[in-house]
């Protein structure tokens, strides 16, 4: 389905990467951070930028969880007056002092202050947040010791309805940017039982994942919507209705196609490497979907991409009939080399998988790419 939909000039600052690499380059600076403020050197802020629905908050959250790290939150774009974010005066002994809102921390870290769409802030709150990113500290109230400042913001120059930083903010922060990666998102959505079915669908149709209402975020939240339906093409309607309460058009369209073309009905990695009749189970259903009229190369990626991520996820461990499918799907002749090369390589990466790779039929296979 065509769109109008204008192009924007979007401003981003930093490298724009992949979340793993976000999350390796927000682990490295905070460690920097912290054996900065050991040598009484400055730390510095860190800003992500990226599309809404990403997922930035949610890295930062899971970051500080993995790291036992105390966490606090807040959306100053919610601040309506200055006080909300230095805090309230009063006079002791003649002395105007503020006091620090309720969000402030209190405790000493380690921990991680997330301020959230810092740049959807109104003016005069951006640029009370300055001195807060420059000294860890307002006025009469600091940051306790072993904090880190997080900030996540969207790109300026489009759509968005944001306050442009000037260079007097930037400079005070390191910034990289966020981009969304199918596979790992894939990978991420297994780990977390995101609905298979949602899953075949992002990976067979990555282009409907970033638009104006559909964002990653918002189809995590239309595939919890539809995972107690156990059969989809039973229930059009009522996936229509949930599927236009959250996506935008184009992505509805999509789903609608992807289950009236049983692509939902997808064979499952766990069934791929337990079936006992792989021939009839495995092969034939897939002829029966990939090969009407052009070979659809997106559906075999996608299975290829789902088993490797589930055998890696769940740390499985073939045994001898389970090795023997693996085996067999690597080497069905209709998955085009480059993909059967990919799924090598991702394999091989995980040791207990190395023994798969071992088998001669799929060495001269591979060795056809080459």
């Amino acid at each position: 389905m065509a769109t109008n939909k204008p192009k924007h000039n979007y401003l981003y600052y930093g490298t724009k990467t992949t979340a793993s690499e976000v999350q390796r380059f927000l682990e490295h600076a905070i460690k920097t951070n912290e054996n900065s403020e050991e040598q009484g050197r400055k730390k510095s802020p860190i800003c992500i930028w990226g599309k809404h629905g990403i997922g930035k908050t949610q890295l930062v959250e899971f970051i500080a969880e993995s790291e036992d790290y105390q966490f606090a939150y807040i959306a100053p774009a919610q601040f309506e007056e200055m006080g909300d974010l230095v805090g309230m005066p009063r006079v002791v002994d003649g002395v105007t002092k503020f006091l620090a809102p309720d969000w402030v921390p209190t405790q000493e870290g380690p921990g991680i202050l997330l301020i959230d769409d810092a740049n959807r802030a109104d003016d005069r709150i951006l640029r009370g947040i300055m001195q807060l990113l420059q000294n860890y500290e307002l006025i009469s109230w600091k940051l306790p010791k072993k904090w880190q400042i997080i900030l996540t913001a969207n790109p300026d120059g489009g759509d968005y309805s944001v306050t442009p930083m000037d260079d007097a903010m930037l400079t005070r922060m390191m910034h990289i940017t966020m981009d969304f990666d199918v596979k790992e998102w894939a990978k991420w959505a297994e780990e977390n039982g995101v609905d298979q079915r949602g899953i075949n669908f992002v990976l067979t149709y990555p282009e409907m994942v970033t638009g104006d209402r559909t964002t990653p975020r918002t189809l995590v939240q239309f595939f919890e919507s539809i995972s107690s339906i156990e059969d989809l093409s039973q229930e059009l309607g009522l996936i229509q209705m949930l599927a236009d309460s959250c996506l935008d058009s184009n992505t509805v369209a999509s789903f609608m196609a992807f289950i009236n073309n049983n692509l939902s009905k997808l064979v499952t990695p766990e069934q791929i490497i337990n079936t006992k009749n792989f021939n009839k189970e495995v092969l034939e259903h897939l002829k029966s979907i990939v090969m009407k009229g052009t070979l659809r190369v997106d559906i075999l990626a996608t299975l290829c991409t789902r088993l490797v991520n589930y055998l890696v996820i769940n740390d499985i461990k073939p045994d001898k009939d389970q090795l023997v499918n693996i085996k067999e799907f690597i080497k069905i002749d209709f998955i085009p080399n480059d993909i059967r090369l990919s799924m090598a390589q991702d394999l091989v990466s995980a040791s207990h998988l190395k023994p798969i790779m071992a088998d001669p039929e799929i060495g001269k296979l591979l060795l056809k790419r080459m």
